[in-house]
């Protein structure tokens, strides 16, 4: 296979539904996102790798911030345990020089075991602070992934559609797992060994210098090798880790895409294509992970060999000390036994840093989710809106989901209050984007959308979401009973209330029907319920919220025939005495609507009731023609 290829388009780099597997263009463009901050700021800008550090350290701040007075305490057993720890070495000292004189001339045990006591109450001190911390640092740990979890899942949920149309499902799972586990991974395994490994770095440095600062200045001879080995180490890492991160989520993304539309690969023989994808994201990874494994490799044993060189040096000059009476033997034994204290964690520390540097490459993708703003932003001073009239007013507006194309150049539209109009024209004429500004899943780019005289920019979202209801082909229902997908509209709505909607819709005899009537489990995605079942529930859910404004948005494109004329009867129910805007390509479910609007490139082309156009010579009555020939 060729290793060449051409640049991927932005379309490439979304895929639009479940049915689209993801191709390996895709991913690169995907990859080329997800690098995006990452790539410009290496190769370009360092100001942008200082704003992503700071941007994860803020939130690390906010998610820390409420723990402080139990980090206080545990910031206090953690001294209290290096305390305990470092004392070993002071009391192997004491005992050498201070124990074995006396036992040897007057047979006196007083010392050594006062040293024997004092070392048992030092092992049981940091026995008890370490299990203390531990408990404490779960705790909060846990605490503090509860929050990052509810906090990314509850922004999902608040961006606007335009980011889930460009963010893939595959990159949100991968935010929410891969990044989540790496940070429990830090938490849970490596966060008090870690800390502890740089307190035992720090207290071993002090006491070096006042135990026998000759012996420390040789000591520090190492420090230029150990603080340029870990510079590098530092900086390469970061690098590697961050790949990592970027790579699995590419793993995550095509499994998840691939897998989402199942049915299209099984049909179009698509397996060997996504495997030959999948085998290059995932070679992608398997290099990611070698070469972060490659710098432990490096730095884990440079540590070593120079903590090695170091205390051969070390027992070379200190034995010439002790020989000439310049130290004591116990000073020397200390000596090495505080020098091993402090290069053991320094290989500690290059074992925990994998993980700490996972971990914030993790943070740092889920800090960039968090800081992406919704396109439609809740206004500041809402405008309360309790009883919505339906009244709707498209006052020059204009919109686009390219700065450089207009879907509305300039729509200047009203709909009185209860009234049924239906909307027709050829694909990409903006029927739906004409639903989706009155849902306000976008805002105008010029002009306003206004709700009985309101702009809905100036709505809340509650009331807004009571007003409006749209209702899709998709009609997605939810793992769960078909009582509780209808009560999605009204979540505390009685069962009478329930029943009452899918009586009044048409939807109670095939619902008392099945296994468990209202208490039948609907499957993933409503699979046990045919198409226009799953309809049926839909409408069902949207006559319980009883919204001012309805929206059908080709409500009835999946149905066949007999589905289609069970619905029909539904929609003269659902849509009585309340504002509705039908999107539909089937004129059968157009001819129930006070009046039609025939759109052309984002313009009103025709505008009447459904008799008057189909007598007249325009669009409609062509439509309607061609309509009545296929039914023949």
């Amino acid at each position: 296979m060729s290793t060449r290829q051409r640049t991927p388009d932005r379309r490439a780099n979304t895929p639009s539904g479940p049915d689209e597997p993801l191709d390996i263009e895709a991913w690169r463009g995907i990859a080329s996102e997800e690098n995006s901050e990452r790539t410009a700021a290496e190769a370009t800008d360092r100001r942008s790798v200082a704003r992503l550090r700071s941007r994860s350290m803020q939130l690390l701040g906010s998610l820390v911030r409420p723990h402080r007075r139990i980090l206080a305490l545990a910031v206090v057993l953690l001294l209290v345990q290096d305390v305990a720890t470092m004392a070993g070495p002071f009391l192997v000292q004491v005992g050498i020089d201070r124990g074995i004189p006396p036992l040897r001339d007057h047979h006196s045990y007083a010392v050594l075991v006062s040293v024997g006591v004092a070392f048992l109450v030092a092992s049981g001190l940091g026995y008890l602070t370490k299990r203390a911390f531990l408990m404490l640092s779960g705790r909060i740990g846990q605490s503090i992934l509860f929050d990052l979890r509810r906090r990314v899942y509850k922004h999902f949920q608040k961006l606007s559609l335009s980011f889930h149309e460009r963010y893939t499902s595959g990159r949100m799972i991968a935010r929410l797992t891969s990044d989540m586990d790496s940070i429990s991974e830090m938490v849970d395994n490596g966060i008090d060994d870690l800390v502890l490994a740089g307190l035992n770095v720090l207290s071993v440095a002090v006491i070096l210098l006042f135990l026998d600062w000759p012996l420390a200045l040789v000591t520090l001879c190492s420090f230029p090798f150990l603080l340029w080995l870990s510079a590098w180490f530092r900086n390469q890492s970061a690098r590697a880790y961050r790949k990592t991160r970027e790579t699995v989520s590419l793993v995550i993304v095509h499994f998840v895409e691939s897998l989402g539309g199942i049915r299209a690969v099984h049909a179009y023989r698509r397996e060997p294509r996504n495997q030959e994808i999948f085998e290059a994201v995932n070679h992608e990874y398997k290099r990611a992970n070698q070469r972060a494994f490659r710098l432990i490799a490096i730095f884990s044993p440079g540590i070593k060999l120079i903590g090695n060189v170091t205390i051969a040096v070390v027992l070379t000059y200190g034995g010439y000390r002790v020989l000439h009476g310049q130290a004591e033997i116990g000073v020397l034994a200390a000596f090495v036994l505080y020098l091993r204290k402090f290069f053991e964690p320094m290989q500690d520390l290059s074992m925990f840093y994998n993980s700490l540097q996972s971990a914030t490459a993790a943070l740092e993708k889920l800090a960039g989710v968090l800081d992406e703003k919704p396109d439609v932003a809740e206004p500041a001073t809402p405008h309360e809106l309790t009883a919505a009239r339906g009244e709707l007013r498209f006052e020059a507006v204009q919109f686009g989901y390219r700065a450089d194309r207009l879907v509305l150049p300039e729509l200047n539209l009203t709909l009185p209050a209860g009234q049924t109009v239906a909307v027709v024209g050829a694909t990409g004429a903006g029927k739906t984007t004409i639903a989706k500004l009155v849902s306000r899943f976008y805002d105008p780019t010029a002009g306003r959308v206004a709700l009985d005289g309101v702009d809905l920019r100036e709505v809340s979202e509650v009331d807004l979401r009571r007003a409006v209801v749209m209702v899709t082909q998709e009609n997605f229902l939810f793992s769960g009973t078909v009582r509780e997908n209808i009560a999605f509209g009204k979540p505390d709505a009685t069962d009478e209330e329930i029943e009452r909607a899918a009586r009044a819709i048409g939807a109670h005899e095939f619902i008392a029907a099945l296994p468990d009537g209202y208490g039948t489990d609907v499957a993933k995605g409503g699979g046990r319920l045919s198409a226009g079942q799953r309809q049926l529930v839909a409408f069902a859910r949207a006559f319980l919220a009883d919204p001012a404004v309805l929206i059908l948005d080709e409500a009835t494109s999946s149905l066949d025939i007999p589905s289609e004329r069970l619905v029909q009867r539904a929609l003269r129910t659902i849509l009585a005495d309340r504002t509705a805007i039908v999107i539909a390509h089937r004129l059968s479910t157009v001819e129930i609507a006070d009046r039609v609007l025939v759109l052309d490139a984002g313009i009103v082309v025709e505008d009447g009731t459904p008799a008057q156009l189909i007598d007249g010579d325009g669009r409609y009555a062509d439509l309607h023609r061609q309509w009545e020939d296929s039914l023949v």
